[in-house]
């Protein structure tokens, strides 16, 4: 029997991620918030659930969408600016107490470089962790709910910043004057190759790992960005001259050296 993947989360990335799965012949099960994009989900394919949590607890058939799976991709970005903004590690501590009551073994936990703070220096997955946004810190706080847990192994991979062809962020940059830090090494990684990895790691069993998912060339942001603007006929960012920090790259030696992975989509595609 074909095995089942659970995705929760069906959006930018969650969606081609189960489109991917399903040609290699997996059982897809996913989740949105939207009852509009329910029947899309299932035309496609995936079967599909409404699930919406929150501080206060999970709304949504939670027991059935996790029925069966065996591996779960937590897919959910914090998403705490605004006024609408709520506790991500209370969702997560509430999602865990679900899993735990299922049959679920193995857990792929998408998280972010931003756990590593503003460091400046070369960064490993044995490098500390030190938050400096709230974001950073929540998500480092819910890495460890997974992480430390018994009743089933978790993959942390930690994303750098995340791009393709239609979403990327120097459209916004170009729209913004005096930017800071144009100096620092950009960590950044094509949706593409997010999607290749997670799958390799699902094909592989790689199990309780810890994963930095980053593109291994590091310009910075003032020449990466402008290149990028120019390619697009855009304006050229408009960076400051400050050079006080050196900031961080991301190292993917774990990746390309121990796991042999080959990235094959260029961040300046």
């Amino acid at each position: 029997m074909n095995k089942t993947i659970g995705i929760l989360g069906c959006g930018w990335l969650g969606l081609p991620l189960a489109k991917s799965l399903l040609t290699s012949n997996y059982l897809v099960k996913g989740t949105t918030t939207s009852e509009a994009k329910l029947k899309h989900l299932t035309e496609l394919g995936i079967e599909a659930s409404k699930i919406v949590l929150s501080e206060k607890g999970i709304k949504g058939p939670i027991e059935g969408f996790l029925e069966k799976v065996e591996t779960l991709i937590i897919n959910v970005p914090p998403k705490l600016r605004g006024a609408s903004k709520e506790s991500y590690v209370a969702k997560m501590e509430h999602l865990v107490q679900k899993i735990e009551a299922s049959a679920v073994k193995h857990i792929i936990f998408v998280s972010s470089t931003a756990v590593y703070g503003e460091i400046d220096s070369v960064v490993t997955e044995q490098t500390l962790p030190a938050p400096a946004t709230e974001s950073g810190i929540q998500l480092l706080a819910s890495e460890n709910i997974f992480k430390n847990h018994s009743s089933f192994k978790t993959t942390i991979i930690r994303f750098g910043g995340l791009l393709s062809e239609d979403r990327h962020p120097v459209t916004m940059l170009v729209k913004k004057e005096g930017l800071k830090n144009g100096e620092m090494p950009v960590n950044l990684i094509h949706r593409d190759d997010c999607i290749r990895i997670i799958e390799k790691v699902i094909d592989e069993n790689w199990g309780a790992v810890i994963i930095n998912g980053v593109y291994p060339e590091h310009p910075t942001k003032k020449e990466y960005y402008t290149e990028v603007a120019l390619q697009r006929g855009l304006n050229v960012p408009d960076y400051e001259g400050n050079k006080t920090k050196k900031g961080k790259i991301i190292s993917a030696d774990y990746l390309l050296n121990v796991k042999k992975f080959k990235f094959l989509t260029s961040i300046k595609k």
